[in-house]
């Protein structure tokens, strides 16, 4: 069951009082609430969020990578610039003034989703990093210790650091992977390739050798050798650049 805006509201309210000088924004979207913080409030903010309105329960920590934001690889006047949810209504991301270009915020961000199970309401903390090259935030595992595998999935995707976590080591790639898979300057092919070597009788890792290659996805246009057929309502689908 969603939460009502005028919980929603109310709570707003009791929060920007309580936390007024550490929260940027606080805003109400998709039945929850969004709290954007600086890094440095991250435990007091938490600490009190669990303590003072019972949000007992960390549900995920998600790493954010900014660095291609309101970029796009291809030109449509058919399709959003909102990436492959074309086929769905896009969200206003972007204006569609000619020549609008998005400021880019902080690339990097980490994102906690609470969830108050006495109230059942659901709330997200962003946190963006100013440091591109070595993005760093404290742990959060002394409050909620199932931190302790989110942040290490972090660290191991975006290479993003939790400072005083116990045990910050990779955690879904191979010990000797190298690079950050979720960043998005991160070739999609890899940077090595791994197979057996038979006369070796062991695992080796050699340099990828995959050329890289754009991804364009496909369009919907209309066909005029359907148009006149009434048992055919779809278009052909082709590629944009065919």
């Amino acid at each position: 069951m969603s939460t009502s805006i005028a919980t929603l509201k109310t709570l707003k309210k009791q929060l920007l009082s309580a936390l007024s000088d550490k929260v940027e924004t606080c805003d109400i979207a998709f039945d929850e609430l969004t709290l954007r913080i600086d890094k440095e409030n991250l435990l007091d903010v938490c600490a009190i969020l669990k303590k003072d309105f019972k949000f007992e329960m960390l549900i995920d920590i998600a790493g954010i990578d900014y660095l291609h934001f309101g970029q796009t690889e291809w030109k449509t006047t058919r399709a959003s610039a909102t990436g492959f949810s074309r086929a769905t209504r896009p969200l206003r991301m972007f204006s569609t003034k000619p020549g609008y270009t998005p400021k880019r915020p902080q690339r990097f961000c980490v994102a906690y989703h609470l969830l108050s199970i006495r109230q059942n309401i659901r709330m997200t903390i962003k946190v963006f990093l100013a440091d591109e090259e070595n993005p760093s935030i404290d742990s959060v595992m002394a409050l909620w210790p199932t931190a302790n595998w989110h942040e290490r999935e972090a660290y191991d995707m975006f290479g993003i650091l939790f400072k005083n976590h116990e045990d910050l080591r990779r955690i879904l790639t191979d010990y000797n992977f190298e690079g950050y898979p979720f960043r998005k300057d991160f070739p999609l092919e890899g940077y090595v390739e791994m197979r057996f070597d038979n006369e070796k009788d062991r695992i080796v890792y050699e340099p990828v050798e995959i050329k890289p290659r754009v991804l364009v996805p496909k369009v919907i246009r209309e066909d005029s050798r359907y148009l006149d057929n009434p048992d055919t309502k779809h278009s052909l689908t082709k590629r944009e650049d065919d």
